[in-house]
């Protein structure tokens, strides 16, 4: 079953468009990447989907069910844990999840057993009694994540949860979102990590100006885009007495400017670059790539020493579809 299903939504903002026929479909159990530029029209469709909002078109079924702004009964079901931080500082810890919880759970028994198995998850034992103020950044984000989770909700909204958090917490709430999907739980993530996508999410749409642009599995995604391998290599400068001789190197450079206009003009070479004594060479998908390079580089007598070759992530994916210029 589809827990969120949009059909041609479309919201406008007097004469600025924000969706745009925009379509969403995630299934029951699916960790759900939903990304795009700042402006692209994620935050709209999140709150149009919780009722927030209202909008000039289109459809909004949650666990099968018309989403509006009285039906309580499908809110009680959802759980959001918001980029910002959204605590009580004049409640400590327990106090706090108790409270988020009150507002989903009013048997007192069940709500405590609730409080406790939250405080349980995101591993706040010892800060139970712990007001906001007194907590570093990691734990304020557990602290949050506890807060949005408590009444245990069927489908969870988690917009950025690991901004601004050491290594060590977003590995904590990353094994934690996927702890909650295995339970049963149905998570839509929004995130600029593009390495937590790909760690995470079983699907990831990528949207601007208000439309869906791509969608699949990251694997799928990266497939679907013109770049493939990265290939950088260290190397370890001129050798030789043809190789000495050269006129065109620039000073300190491990490459004459003629040999690197032959890696250019190779076929599926999208861009070279030398930084130093490190070679990158950015080839569309093909067979060959690292064949070519290295045959062009050995023509020239180049000294070659560590060679990497890397396949494309999802951040070039992201920057392919929706362009590199800057966004506010």
């Amino acid at each position: 079953m589809d827990v969120i299903a949009i059909e041609g939504l479309v919201k406008r903002y007097d004469e600025l468009l924000a969706l745009d026929h925009f379509d969403l479909n995630v299934a029951q159990g699916e960790i759900f990447g939903l990304l795009g530029p700042n402006g692209s029209g994620k935050t709209t469709s999140i709150n149009c989907m919780l009722a927030l909002l209202t909008y000039d078109r289109g459809s909004i079924e949650l666990f099968g069910e018309p989403m509006a702004p009285t039906r309580y009964d499908l809110k009680r079901r959802i759980g959001i844990v918001p980029q910002q931080v959204a605590v009580i500082d004049e409640l400590t810890v327990r106090e706090n999840i108790d409270y988020f919880c009150s507002l989903y759970v009013s048997d007192r028994a069940r709500r405590r057993a609730l409080v406790g198995e939250a405080i349980e998850f995101v591993e706040l034992e010892e800060f139970v009694r712990f007001r906001p103020g007194k907590l570093s950044g990691g734990l304020l984000r557990r602290l949050n994540i506890a807060c949005g989770i408590a009444h245990k909700p069927e489908l969870i909204f988690f917009d950025e949860p690991t901004v601004a958090v050491d290594p060590q917490s977003r590995n904590a709430i990353l094994s934690g979102i996927q702890r909650l999907r295995a339970e049963g739980a149905t998570v839509v993530y929004t995130s600029h990590y593009m390495e937590e996508v790909e760690q995470i999410c079983d699907r990831v749409m990528i949207m601007d100006h208000g439309r869906a642009l791509a969608q699949g599995t990251p694997d799928e995604l990266k497939r679907s885009i013109r770049t493939g391998e990265r290939i950088v290599i260290e190397l370890e400068g001129p050798s030789g007495p043809r190789a000495r001789s050269r006129s065109h190197a620039s000073p300190g450079a491990a490459l004459p400017a003629r040999e690197l206009d032959r890696l250019r003009a190779l076929p599926h070479v999208l861009g070279v670059s030398l930084a130093g004594n490190l070679l990158a060479v950015s080839c569309e998908a093909s067979e060959h790539n690292l064949t070519d390079v290295l045959a062009s580089l050995r023509a020239g007598n180049a000294r070659l020493g560590r060679i990497t070759c890397a396949p494309p992530t999802l951040n070039d994916v992201f920057l392919e579809i929706t362009g590199r210029e800057l966004r506010d």
